[in-house]
């Protein structure tokens, strides 16, 4: 059960973050309102979630399908976008698809080829990033820089997808301007990828930034930002299996 005083600092942390994101939009010359906040609640509770989706936050992610399914059956995001911003199994495509509003990790022509066809047996159009390794990390999912160009021709073909951008995650000990210069690889991938004029991508979501580098991020031209421990505090993994 949240105290009043959990609740006060959550909304609390959001007015900042908020004021934070506004003004890195504005340094950048850009309107704030062309930036989502994307809470990313790993690990939080249907009550936390629910709560902190009465703030002024746009979307919710969720790393786990469990948590998804959870927390969308719980009707957790107050009506509000749930994205799924983890790596996605294979096998668990089908709980996902017709949940998540937007798939921001996708990374492989197989990934594509099961939610196509999960898609297609709902009869729907399922909105999907393609997620880019930028640091060429062997720890991290996502595709090269170089290897963008043919999953995303793969993923323009189909008829149940629609790609609207890209997503990363900066290496973590990369420094402020190491970052900085992974954020804006990933400006400029996104305008030659618009520039390809598909008819089923509009490339116009750039999905960057998390807790600690959200206003960079902003700065080199991120539409989401995914921010978690802002919002809700340290994790306690001890609470999830």
């Amino acid at each position: 059960m949240m105290t009043e005083a959990q609740k006060q600092q959550m909304a609390e942390a959001v007015a900042r973050i908020r004021a934070a994101m506004a003004e890195a939009a504005r340094r950048a010359g850009r309107d704030p309102a062309e930036v989502a906040l994307c809470a990313a609640c790993k690990t939080r509770t249907v009550e936390e979630v629910r709560y902190s989706a009465g703030l002024p936050i746009d979307l919710f992610g969720e790393n786990h399908v469990q948590e998804l399914v959870e927390k969308t059956d719980a009707g957790a995001y107050l009506g509000k976008p749930g994205h799924f911003i983890g790596h996605l199994q294979t096998n668990k495509v089908n709980k996902v698809v017709g949940r998540a509003a937007l798939i921001q990790s996708v990374d492989s022509v197989r990934l594509l080829d099961k939610i196509e066809a999960a898609a297609a047996r709902l009869g729907m159009v399922q909105e999907i990033l393609i997620e880019i390794n930028i640091g060429a990390e062997e720890s991290k999912s996502g595709v090269g820089p170089e290897d963008l160009w043919p999953l995303l021709d793969a993923a323009a073909a189909k008829e149940h997808l629609r790609v609207r951008g890209l997503m990363a995650i900066p290496p973590a000990a990369a420094d402020e301007t190491a970052t900085r210069r992974f954020f804006a690889a990933m400006r400029e991938l996104l305008a030659k990828a618009a520039a390809r004029g598909y008819e089923r991508a509009q490339m116009d979501v750039l999905s960057m930034g998390m807790s600690h580098d959200y206003a960079a991020a902003i700065e080199e031209g991120a539409t989401i930002v995914r921010v978690g421990t802002a919002i809700y505090g340290a994790r306690d993994y001890s609470q999830k299996a």
